[in-house]
């Protein structure tokens, strides 16, 4: 019988995302109950979450707050109640404010937003954007991670999103989305952003199963030893998929969730992160190798890497001798453990508001012994 998927996964997309299916059946093939499981470029914390639903510790990390939010939602979950409470006080809270001061707020921000969002629900989400302290406190956290995964979305195809239409996975540039919008007549919906948010938890914590609690920070791969010192000599498996060779930025493309969370009304460039896409071979492997040295402090004698990874303008073969370089340049005696399988990519949403963009072909999974 199927497993039935465990909505929680949904609680936001993100970019170049694996299926919880896969980590699963690594994790079964390559860890036991209570080994540890790691993921050093964490993204939306799939290997978090399903590792602790196959009753394994879990740790992960990443450099982007936009994943940090998501994964460590997913990693240490408030209960249903805890949320429900907060977002009425949240509520109760934005309705003794001031219109005006929100009003004001709107009006300073750039022609997308109030092109993006109907008027009241851009005061909800500005307000929202004040006062959630998503770094400290579990459930404003996750609150958070709630609103980031309905930010923006196709407006035709669902109501769960708050924005005009937009992709869910990520967020174009504000120029291409101004004239997308005019020229095909489309303005946004209002939507209630406090009453949406209750039956949004309710899907994803309703008749959670029990499991332990992860650990997530938000930090460069290649430092990430530094900030889990407890776990130096413990990580019994990786599972992971580092940003793809010139396929993604993901700062630019996750500019609006940024700005939920504090960041710029634009998007922003190496800001976040100078290594999220490298258009060039020699750097980017230059930083696998980094990330690999990075974690190597963390893994047991014994321990397994699964990497999923893509490029554009790599073919298999030079895909595979180069991610085999990089390991090997920190575990000398690694060997890879299957032959390097190959999966192909059909499509990405971005072809919808972007019929001529063009994007990675193919992926290859990897499992090295180290």
């Amino acid at each position: 019988m199927t497993k039935q998927r465990l909505s929680l996964h949904a609680i936001c997309p993100y970019f170049a995302m694996f299926p919880e299916t896969f980590v699963r059946e690594h994790v079964e093939a390559y860890s036991k109950k209570d080994d540890w499981v790691f993921d050093p470029f964490c993204g939306r914390g799939t290997t978090i979450l399903e590792s602790l639903l196959s009753g394994r510790n879990a740790a992960g990390s990443d450099i982007n707050p936009v994943a940090f939010c998501v994964s460590r939602a997913k990693a240490e979950r408030p209960t249903l109640d805890q949320v429900t409470e907060r977002i009425a006080q949240l509520k109760e809270d934005y309705e003794q404010t001031c219109p005006d001061q929100w009003k004001k707020m709107r009006l300073a921000l750039p022609p997308f937003f109030r092109r993006a969002f109907f008027a009241s629900t851009l005061s909800e989400l500005l307000f929202l954007r004040a006062v959630l302290k998503w770094r400290t406190d579990r459930a404003e956290r996750f609150i958070a991670a709630l609103i980031l995964g309905s930010l923006h979305g196709e407006m035709d195809r669902s109501r769960a999103y708050f924005s005009n239409q937009m992709p869910r996975t990520i967020c174009l540039k504000p120029d291409y989305s101004l004239r997308y919008w005019r020229d095909n007549e489309l303005f946004p919906k209002k939507r209630r952003v406090f009453d949406m948010l209750r039956p949004k938890a309710e899907c994803r914590l309703k008749d959670l199963p029990e499991c332990h609690t992860g650990k997530v920070k938000m930090t460069d791969a290649r430092r990430v030893s530094n900030h889990f010192p407890g776990l130096r000599k413990q990580i019994a498996l990786v599972v992971t998929s580092p940003p793809y060779l010139n396929v993604t930025r993901y700062e630019e493309d996750q500019w609006l969730r940024l700005w939920f969370l504090g960041g710029e009304p634009r998007p922003t460039y190496g800001k976040v992160s100078k290594d999220d896409r490298h258009a060039r071979a020699s750097n980017y492997w230059k930083f696998i190798k980094e990330s690999w040295a990075g974690l190597a402090p963390l893994l047991k004698d014994s321990a397994r890497i699964v990497v999923r990874l893509g490029a554009i303008g790599l073919d298999e073969d030079e895909l595979t001798r180069q991610l085999k370089t990089s390991v090997r340049a920190v575990f000398p005696r690694a060997r890879l453990v299957l032959r390097p399988a190959r999966s192909e990519i059909v499509g990405c949403q971005a072809q919808s508001f972007l019929p001529s963009s063009k994007g990675c072909l193919f992926e290859m999974d990897y499992v090295f012994a180290v």
